[in-house]
Formats: structure tokens, C-alpha cells, sequence
């Protein structure tokens, strides 16, 4: 079966920045600026507009509809540092290739 991300914790880090844990336990702060194009988007280049995120459907929107897959969210943390609640440590983790061997 396929690991489908969804966010699970979510705290606003200042600017448009915002903490982010997955179900897996993986969690990174990420800049949301580079999404922040096109009409839906533009209401929240306002922090007081952006700062009303909330979780829904495993990712994190807002009051207009606005969101971002989570697997997008995913996607961006990969090389950054982040903890596994897990284990506690903290390290760069890499995506799995989606890549399938020979063999």
C-alpha cells in the first residue's frame, strides 16, 4: 500500500511560515509564500487572513477554500531538517525514490 500524507499538526511560525507534523511523524516548518499565486491564493498574502488556517481533509486550509495538497506539503520538506516524534532525533530525511528496481 502506498503512504498517503496527511497533516496532523499545524502552528503558524510567523510571515507566511507554518510548522507542519504528518501522520508519520515527520515535520518541518515551510514557507507557503511560493504557492501564494493566482485569485484563490491572493487573499492570503494578508497574515491576518493567513494566519485563520485551519486542518482539513489531512492538509491545511482556509476560511476561502484555499489549500495545499498534502502531498505537495510532502514533497516540499524533503532534504529539510525535521523530527521523527518517534525516535526524537533529529536529521534530514530523504523521500523514498518512487522509482522501482530491477532485479
Amino acid at each position: 500500500m502506498t503512504f498517503l500524507p496527511a497533516v496532523v499538526q499545524a502552528q503558524y511560525r510567523g510571515g507566511h511560515r507554518i510548522r507542519v507534523v504528518f501522520n508519520d511523524g515527520v515535520e518541518a516548518t515551510l514557507s507557503f509564500r511560493r504557492w501564494l499565486k493566482g485569485p484563490i491564493f491572493e487573499p492570503l498574502r494578508d497574515l491576518d487572513y493567513f494566519r485563520r488556517f485551519h486542518l482539513d481533509g489531512g492538509t491545511v486550509a482556509w476560511p476561502n477554500g484555499a489549500d495545499i495538497a498534502p502531498e505537495t506539503l510532502y514533497t516540499a520538506m524533503a532534504g529539510k531538517p525535521r523530527r521523527n516524534r518517534r525516535s526524537g532525533r533529529t536529521k534530514a530525511r530523504r523521500l523514498p525514490s518512487r522509482r522501482t528496481s530491477k532485479r
